[in-house]
């Protein structure tokens, strides 16, 4: 088990990809602590996921407040006494609009939640993983911050920033033992895809399968990935079998976008 002894944080577990991380960390043996902003959805997917609550822990947290990011830190050492992973999945990527008429006010919100949040949590987990001997930090990106595909350039724009921020991290917690790489997901087969899938079928009067063949149509593998792919590479990120991989992004995309 490739995290077997690891405590991983992961922020941002819901019924999409963060729960899914979770999942795939308490697979590969890690002790995981699980953060988001509603108590009563973390107590849920924990009880889920390990019913005994022997490796799982929640840490109710709005990663817009840097006190809640510490405090998320120093929990996840306090309950486990150490921390090697951090996998930060929360964003705000529910901005849409053009270049003509997106609210300047969304660049701002998606600015502080998907750029400014993970350097809060980075800047928070620092000394646990310095004395942990090193860590991993996985950031997730979109691949739409590189190919344009729906009228999101609020969101695009912040994670082209965060990305731009994990080299810089990268570089300066490398002396630290601490790399920082990230996922980089298109369209991700998950609860908010398959609502997707469904409420644009019905407008337009088509089957769910048409609507599924328009979004694959230039991927060369033919197939939406799955929320389980993409956690599979962040579990892989966190583990030391990528002990030598930082200032990376790797693209889950099924071929769409090759670079």
């Amino acid at each position: 088990m490739i995290l077997e002894g690891k405590t991983v944080v992961v922020c941002g577990v819901g019924p999409g990809l963060g729960r899914e991380v979770a999942e795939k960390a308490l697979r590969d043996g890690a002790r995981v602590v699980m953060a988001s902003r509603t108590a009563a959805k973390l107590e849920a997917i924990a009880k889920e996921l390990d019913p005994s609550g022997e490796r799982v822990a929640c840490v109710p947290t709005d990663l817009t407040d840097e006190a809640q990011c510490v405090a998320l830190a120093d929990a996840a050492v306090a309950r486990f006494g150490a921390l090697h992973a951090l996998v930060q999945v929360a964003a705000l990527d529910a901005v849409f609009g053009s270049f003509e008429d997106a609210p300047l006010e969304d660049f701002a919100r998606a600015y502080d939640t998907n750029v400014l949040g993970p350097i809060r949590l980075a800047r928070a987990v620092r000394s646990a993983m310095k004395q942990a001997g090193g860590g991993s930090i996985v950031l997730v990106g979109s691949q739409a911050m590189l190919l344009p595909q729906t009228p999101q350039i609020a969101y695009g724009a912040s994670k082209g920033g965060l990305l731009s921020a994990m080299y810089y991290m990268a570089k300066e917690l490398g002396p630290d033992r601490i790399r920082v790489n990230m996922v980089v997901p298109t369209w991700m087969w998950g609860p908010p895809v398959e609502a997707y899938v469904k409420m644009t079928a019905k407008q337009q009067g088509v089957g769910e399968d048409e609507v599924v063949a328009g979004i694959t149509a230039n991927m060369p593998l033919g197939e939406i990935p799955l929320d389980d792919d993409v956690a599979e590479v962040i579990c892989f990120f966190a583990s030391d079998r990528a002990r030598m991989v930082s200032g990376q992004k790797l693209l889950v995309n099924a071929g769409e976008l090759m670079r």
